[in-house]
């Protein structure tokens, strides 16, 4: 491993907090700011789903990192619990449910595909699909069981995340807005709204707002477009779900405590981070058509969170080819919580090993040129 470095990584969502933690433990000094306390942007309207064969079912690059991100999740949070942490995780498996023929299809074909890459999945008739989870609709006509599949508690994670770097020597700066990040001798300056900070390498990493950073040097700046993402929370009356349950218009995500997610709408809101009575009326119309109890659930909570989307829907990190210290760690829309294991790992072998990934190739920045 090279030297520890001045690192700051700039946002403290769950990606930030991972990336810092990963640094730290590998003895980096590491600076995180944000203008937000940890998990209090994206993060806080996620339900932490870890399903990268319903994500990404088609295939392709994005398959590619999620499915890798799936196999480290285990090592990732056994890592937190050494250091102290806890949280809600379990790998308890989906139930992809279809209640029209075409998803039916779909379905079967994600099998194909999973059975291609030796991962297990069961596709089941209506029947098989109602015994394993008894409150789903009488409307549905089968379902896919993926049993790698599960599900952590987002904020949770990312406040873990939080502490364990600061245990291992991570400092949080008091909370700004980062407006500028430009080159200084062999480092580079990271201008805030409170300030500077000087640093060896800086990571990017701050989701939807990561594109109104200005990099100095950069001809273009990064195409990231903040996508709405409403989130329901639901005190439950009567037997709990069994597992996370994927509908064709929502999933439901049930806790132990006896609450259950509801999630997500996709919307082209803009920096908008309203909750809706729109977006409300959807998430509970389209969860009670899938489990009918859900009409008599409470209503505890809604979140919302701004996911950074990118125009070919695959994360953006890597060096820019302005600031090669610069690494740029966005852009992962409703993965996330999923990928924030995976980018911690990819971008401390590039900083810290220079090691760059295959990987890396589906996700570089110079994709969408000089940025």
């Amino acid at each position: 491993m090279a030297s520890p470095s001045d690192i700051v990584v700039v946002g403290a969502g769950v990606v930030g907090c991972a990336v810092a933690y990963e640094l730290a433990r590998r003895g980096a000094a590491v600076q995180i700011v944000d203008d937000r306390v940890p998990g209090k942007g994206a993060t806080q309207a996620s339900a932490g789903v870890l399903a990268p064969f319903i994500e990404a079912r088609d295939g392709g690059p994005l398959l590619e990192l999620t499915a890798r991100s799936l196999t480290l999740f285990d090592t990732f949070i056994s890592q937190l619990v050494e250091d102290g942490e806890t949280m809600a995780y379990q790998r308890t498996g989906t139930l992809d449910v279809a209640m029209q023929g075409q998803s039916l299809r779909q379905l079967s074909s994600t099998a194909a595909l999973l059975a291609a890459r030796g991962i297990e999945a069961e596709v089941l008739d209506a029947a098989a699909t109602r015994r394993h989870e008894p409150e789903l609709s009488e409307d549905v006509i089968g379902g896919l069981l993926i049993t790698t599949h599960g599900f952590v508690r987002a904020t949770e994670l990312t406040r873990s995340l939080a502490a364990a770097a600061r245990r291992r020597g991570a400092r949080f700066v008091e909370p700004a807005r980062v407006h500028t990040i430009a080159a200084a001798g062999s480092g580079l300056t990271v201008r805030t709204t409170d300030g500077v900070l000087s640093a060896d390498w800086v990571v990017l990493a701050a989701g939807s707002w990561a594109g109104q950073v200005h990099v100095e040097g950069a001809s273009n700046r990064i195409p990231v477009k903040p996508i709405r993402g409403q989130l329901l929370e639901l005190g439950w009356v009567g037997p709990r779900l069994r597992r996370v349950l994927w509908g064709e218009r929502c999933y439901m995500v049930p806790w132990t405590d006896g609450t259950v997610l509801v999630g997500a709408t996709v919307e082209d809101a803009g920096f908008d981070e309203r909750t809706t009575v729109a977006g409300v009326h959807d998430l509970i119309q389209a969860a009670c058509d899938l489990v009918p109890r859900t009409w008599t659930a409470t209503l505890t909570e809604v979140r919302a969170g701004l996911r950074p989307g990118t125009p070919d829907g695959i994360p953006i990190i890597g060096p820019s080819a302005a600031l090669p210290n610069l690494m740029y760690a966005t852009g992962h829309f409703r993965s996330g919580v999923l990928l924030s294991a995976l980018t911690a790992q990819l971008v401390a072998n590039a900083i810290l090993d220079r090691v760059a990934d295959p990987l890396l190739l589906f996700t570089d920045p110079q994709r969408f040129g000089d940025v």
